[in-house]
């Protein structure tokens, strides 16, 4: 017997309909469920008219009204501040309740508290339901009942109890009959022009929604036998490239996370790195949730007292950095990828995140927030525990003299140059044994390649040895 006679689902970052724990359990709940998706203010206010994942967005609920529309219902679409859309929204429609699938970042949870007093007011109750993650932010927990601090730990704990989940699917399509058609006059699709924004110049280059991300895993799935083999390598086709869907909820963490463990069950080493790979999402999730000051401070107060670079020359390097300008090829090749594409590969998320915290000496929250900007696949926790990582200042022990060598990283990961020949043309005729480090290279291979310093292509900002003992020191007050 449903308990509510009208429900509200409220996608967010679930933004399909087969395999999505808040649509069938609201479905189980009520006897007539209606469907909304707010483009939020709030976030909208803060970004470029013309950003790539706006129109991503776009394209992915206008997939998501059309399965809805094929399970008998619609898919209102409003344009505002969220925390007072949904409480308007679901007084128009008398839901008794509202759905929604949890989220753990410290806006999101502000956003909802707002929300669920103003509904509570009125009488109506806002249902969560964990979607985005397998184990809540408090399930996985160590001896004494407290959150991990540590990954490897958190993983085998992680694995041990994966095998008690139900990680089965939520049956692939809701309980039919519970789908509503809202009334007319309701606020459907606006175009991007009506949000106040604008087609990029470059898209996203994925397919938008569900279909989009089925057939990325489909592909990925015959090839993730290799993924431990080829994931570090950014000039092949190693990763899922499934993180921008995983973003945006346009496929299940449940649907990966069980094909990952299964054939990882059935010795697949590709299976079980990648499983890795998708722990670390939940374990960055816990953190943020748990221990919030990171989204702003060190995840150990005494690397807040690490003295940064600052003043002018530093600003003339964050900026070279941005550029990718720097001098290191691979540094250079990693960030122009970026702000092209609004994509950058893991292994050179590391290399260039280690770059500027470490080479250059720049506070890592410049070079979070930059990439907060630019990635398509933007995710609050992911983005700060990495970069946390890469500066030594987060959770897990990662010792701060361990300093990447960009030129060590770019003849071991891109040995050929295919990668940096693709982005740093300036360089592409240089041969490939000094390609990577070219202020190295000999007169007369410079002039062959057409490869001036200082000109055609820029000297290194730093010397990375010079670089790498100031650094040392720098990180090294705090164990005096």
């Amino acid at each position: 017997m449903p308990e509510f006679e009208r429900g509200l689902m409220w996608f967010r970052r679930d933004l399909r309909v087969k395999d999505n724990a808040t649509l069938y359990g609201a479905l189980r709940q009520c006897t007539t469920l209606y469907c909304v998706f707010v483009f939020d203010t709030d976030i909208l206010s803060e970004l470029p008219r013309d950003d790539r994942r706006v129109a991503f967005i776009h394209d992915c609920i206008a997939e998501l009204d059309a399965e809805l529309r094929d399970a008998g219902g619609k898919l209102l679409v409003c344009h505002g501040a969220a925390a007072d859309v949904i409480p308007d929204m679901a007084g128009r429609l008398r839901a008794d309740a509202v759905f929604a699938g949890k989220d753990y970042e410290p806006r999101a949870i502000a956003r909802d508290s707002r929300v669920a007093a103003s509904l509570s007011k009125a009488g109506r109750d806002l249902v969560l339901y964990k979607d985005q993650v397998i184990f809540e932010c408090d399930e996985i927990l160590n001896g004494a009942g407290e959150p991990y601090r540590v990954f490897t730990a958190y993983k085998n704990a992680w694995l041990k109890a994966l095998p008690d989940t139900p990680i089965a699917s939520i049956p692939r399509m809701p309980p039919s009959g519970g789908l509503a058609q809202p009334p007319a006059g309701l606020p459907r699709l606006p175009s991007l022009e009506d949000l106040g924004f604008s087609r990029p110049a470059q898209p996203i280059p994925l397919a938008a929604g569900a279909k989009g991300a089925q057939a990325l895993f489909a592909d990925f799935r015959q090839r993730m036998g290799h993924y431990h083999e080829r994931r570090d390598f950014p000039g092949v086709k190693g990763p899922s490239y499934l993180s921008v869907h995983l973003r945006f909820g346009t496929i299940s963490i449940r649907s990966l996370v069980r094909t990952a463990y299964q054939a990882m069950q059935k010795g697949n080493a590709g299976a079980a790195t990648w499983l890795s790979e998708l722990v670390w999402r939940d374990f960055y999730f816990m953190i943020l949730f748990q221990f919030p000051h990171v989204e702003q401070r060190a995840f150990r107060p005494e690397y807040d007292a690490i003295p940064w670079e600052t003043g002018p020359e530093a600003d003339a390097w964050f900026a070279a950095w941005c550029q990718g300008s720097t001098g290191y090829p691979i540094v250079d090749a990693a960030m122009r990828q970026l702000n092209q594409t609004g994509y950058m590969h893991n292994r050179l998320r590391m290399i260039t995140a280690s770059f500027l915290a470490k080479d250059l000496g720049i506070d890592w929250r410049r070079g979070e927030r930059y990439f907060a900007r630019q990635l398509n696949d933007y995710d609050l926790a992911a983005n700060n525990g990495g970069w946390q990582w890469a500066a030594s200042t987060g959770c897990d022990a990662q010792p701060y003299f361990r300093i990447f060598n960009p030129v060590m990283q770019s003849r071991k990961f891109d040995s050929a140059g295919h990668f940096i020949r693709r982005y740093v043309p300036e360089v592409a005729a240089l041969p490939d044994k000094h390609i990577h480090a070219p202020w190295l290279a000999p007169d007369n291979v410079l002039q062959a390649a057409e490869v001036e310093l200082g000109s055609t292509y820029p000297r290194p900002v730093v010397d990375h040895d010079s670089a790498r003992k100031v650094a040392l020191a720098r990180y090294g007050i705090l164990k005096a």
